[in-house]
């Protein structure tokens, strides 16, 4: 894209669900880790319920979908997008306060995020990955060191979050964290602040083993 070009409008997602569906219960008991996918597209109101499930504002508007310490929000989320309908692939930031998507770069980047991991690359197939990253300033401007505990504590709930939802939609992710930190961070487009935690393909898994 030509670096004089005004960027792309922030792209609203569909209303989250905020009710119904599969029991958390079974949720619960059916999870697990897929990391071989069907070659088919992710639909994008799926992938804006699990933005929402990771980072989202709960009906009133004042809280997100996973509990912080001392409401400071360390986490950011983005997208890697190759085969999700009605968004161009590309990279993209989830704007929570507006449940929308503000682009970042364009094009199919997922082969290159998984070069960076280590045996992890047939996760490359998923249509999109969601990316978990940290600010730990936010925290740490209060806490000190002690924020930076604070901040990897909420991003254990976000993935869990991810996760339930991710199998109540019928989908499948696993969570990945060994990494070159730096090709995530180019991919990414990340300033220097920003550290990338957890890497989460989604999409439709291939059938799970009995």
């Amino acid at each position: 894209m030509d670096r004089e070009s005004p960027l792309p409008p922030d792209l609203r997602l569909p209303e989250p669900r905020r009710s119904g569906g599969v029991s958390l219960q079974d949720a619960i008991n059916s999870r697990h880790s897929a990391r071989n996918f069907l070659g088919v597209p992710l639909p994008l109101a799926d992938l804006g319920q699990l933005l929402w499930a990771t980072q989202g504002l709960v009906a009133e508007g004042r809280r997100r979908t996973t509990p912080s310490a001392g409401q400071t929000y360390p986490l950011e989320v983005l997208v890697v997008a190759g085969a999700v309908t009605g968004l161009n692939p590309g990279v993209y930031r989830y704007v929570v306060c507006d449940h929308a998507l503000s682009f970042v770069s364009e094009g199919d980047q997922r082969a290159d995020l998984f070069a960076a991991t280590m045996a992890q690359a047939e996760a490359a197939d998923a249509p999109a990955t969601i990316v978990i990253t940290a600010v730990y300033d936010r925290a740490t401007g209060r806490y000190g060191t002690r924020g930076i505990t604070y901040t990897l504590m909420e991003a254990g709930h976000a993935g869990q979050n991810l996760y339930l939802v991710a199998t109540a939609l019928g989908l499948g992710t696993v969570a990945v964290g060994a990494f070159r930190e730096e090709v995530v961070r180019a991919v990414l487009n990340l300033n220097v602040e920003e550290h990338p935690l957890y890497l989460f393909p989604v999409g439709r898994p291939l059938p799970h083993p009995a």
